[in-house]
């Protein structure tokens, strides 16, 4: 026994030792399993037995997020309380005082400055501690000043949610903070103020319908969950049993909703690089030092000879060759992949995301083709669905919005046909993308690194410099679907291939593109790093170039660019005789 006489503990102080006793240990809501408190808070204040997140105290927040647990809380401004005399089975001023007793905060919304990676930045927590971490009057209010003083500071605004929605207590007062906090996002969009959000166990309701589905950048705590309504409305509405992984952080990035999950310990790390990059730090170029992952170079590749045409289609498709990804990996320094296109998906063919190019802060896109079987069908070869189409819309607002550069490689062989892609809109999703990317006032190099296929390509290819690896191809389709088509016979493809005028060099020629980038002898395939160096120069020299432009300008010039493109070009079509 513990307690009583047998223990040797007098029963006058039991109470004493039962008060010890809860402090040392904590009973998991999940596992129902008691825990160590030490090593319950060494672990972030989450169970080491089953992972499950308890919700952090503001001060706890801070302490994670801040540099070396340094931070200075702001002053919010206060409302009346209970400004309906609300009634339900106790008066909602005596909800608000027992919350205050037990938080020690006057609601829900806490604030304050501190440094993030030396980038300093005002971090906003919704306490979920604080009824449920409900949304009304005084919340609205701090969160529209803490925003606020973000922008008068001129430094990046992080909010982090606990919430179960709005605060049923102030009825349409708090309805109305969903507008208020929108008009307050907008207002950090309008300074070019970094908005990152960081959604934690459990987002629901209002705040998740407004100032929490709008960041830059959303981030979901590993375990959390987030949605609109609740599982148990959902399942009463529908009268169905919901998948057990609804509405959790993994359930919100596979359908394109969040940009990453990050488990809770390294949640000040991935700030860092993500602040590293929006606010433009300065940053040594990455030494470029990759491997060429071997081959058999003896083994002959069919259809090798027929046309140098053909032979470039080849070299362009050779599965030794650098994609996108291993271009990343060789290049950029500080990569965060960024997902989803916040509408439907993530896809995972249109990779995405942020990081230094050679000391270059930038976005980054491209289609990734995968190196192996399982890797190839995830990436669907790089054939991207309209969801992959909108992220990168959606990374080009992104690098508009903070004056970032983009860098596009893109590399396949067209958009995905298949219904999924009819029934979201796959042509109305390439056409925006080509849109999007004309009229974006930030810098815009795009290089065709291998295979430019039909509006898949271009999609992502609409830059103020066009470039090209010298054994890539570009062609509104592939040369073997081209002979079966006007040839009748797949047979005349190398013919097709010569006739069509697909070569890097054919493009100089006609004026597609700017500049070839040379690649090293026999091709990309055989020596990545320096595919990689004379790559990564080239795009750095453009962008350099094209930084020294007034941003305002670059569309207009852009949309010159394109519209004086293809006229006076001589048409030329060789002979061939069909009944070879």
């Amino acid at each position: 026994m513990l307690f009583g006489k047998k223990s040797g503990i007098k029963n006058r102080n039991r109470e004493r030792y039962d008060r010890v006793r809860r402090l040392m240990w904590i009973k998991c809501e999940s596992c129902g399993r008691l825990v160590y408190y030490k090593d319950y808070k060494d672990n972030h204040y989450i169970c080491p037995r089953c992972g499950r997140a308890f919700i952090m105290t503001p001060k706890q927040r801070f302490d994670l997020l801040f540099d070396n647990t340094e931070w200075e809380k702001i002053t919010l401004p206060t409302v009346s309380d209970d400004p309906l005399n609300f009634v339900d089975r106790m008066p909602y001023k005596e909800r608000l005082a027992a919350a205050r007793a037990d938080t020690g905060a006057n609601d829900a919304i806490t604030t304050a400055d501190g440094v993030i990676g030396g980038v300093p930045a005002t971090v906003c927590v919704l306490n979920g501690d604080f009824m449920m971490g409900s949304m009304g009057r005084a919340a609205g209010d701090g969160i529209v000043a803490s925003m606020e003083h973000a922008i008068e500071k001129k430094q990046p605004f992080i909010m982090v949610t606990c919430s179960g929605g709005a605060r049923m207590q102030e009825n349409i007062l708090s309805l109305m903070q969903m507008a208020r906090t929108t008009v307050a996002v907008n207002k950090l969009n309008a300074n070019g103020i970094p908005y990152i959000v960081i959604l934690t166990d459990p987002t629901y309701g209002g705040v998740t319908a407004s100032f929490g589905m709008l960041g830059d950048i959303h981030i979901a705590e590993q375990g959390a969950r987030i949605g609109f309504a609740g599982r148990r409305v959902i399942e009463q509405n529908i009268r169905e049993k919901l998948p057990s992984n609804f509405q959790t952080a993994d359930y919100l990035y596979e359908h394109g909703m969040v940009d990453m999950v990050v488990p809770r310990a390294g949640m000040h790390d991935a700030l860092v690089k993500i602040l590293a990059v929006l606010t433009r730090q300065e940053r040594a170029p990455k030494q470029i030092n990759v491997a060429t992952p071997a081959m058999d170079a003896s083994k002959k590749i069919r259809g090798m000879g027929e046309t140098d045409a053909y032979d470039k289609v080849l070299l362009a498709r050779h599965e030794n060759r650098p994609h996108f990804l291993d271009y990343i990996a060789g290049i950029v320094d500080d990569w965060t992949y960024l997902a989803g296109d916040r509408t439907f998906a993530e896809d995972a063919a249109m990779g995405s995301g942020i990081g230094f190019w050679r000391g270059i802060p930038a976005v980054i896109i491209g289609q990734e083709q995968g190196r192996n079987i399982e890797t190839r069908q995830k990436h669907r070869f790089g054939m991207v669905n309209p969801d992959g189409y909108r992220k990168a819309q959606r990374m080009m607002r992104l690098a508009e919005k903070f004056n970032l550069p983009i860098i596009s490689l893109f590399d396949t062989a067209g958009a995905f046909a298949g219904r999924e892609g009819e029934e979201r809109g796959q042509s109305q999703a390439v056409a925006e993308s080509i849109a999007t990317g004309l009229r974006v006032k930030t810098p815009y190099v795009a290089v065709n690194v291998g295979q430019g296929g039909s509006g898949g390509a271009i999609a992502i290819g609409t830059g103020d410099k066009v470039l090209m690896l010298e054994n890539a191809i570009y062609s509104v389709i592939a040369p073997e679907s081209c002979a079966s088509i006007l040839w009748k016979d797949n047979k005349f493809k190398a013919t097709a291939a010569q006739a069509m005028k697909l070569t890097a060099r054919d493009m100089a020629d006609l004026n597609v593109i700017d500049k070839i980038i040379n690649e090293p002898a026999g091709g990309a395939h055989t020596d990545w790093q320096t595919t990689m160096e004379l790559l990564s120069t080239a795009v750095a020299d453009a962008i350099t170039e094209l930084q020294q432009v007034p941003a305002s300008e670059l569309p207009a010039r852009r949309a010159d660019k394109f519209i004086a493109m293809t006229r006076d070009v001589e048409i030329y079509s060789p002979e061939h005789n069909a009944e070879q």
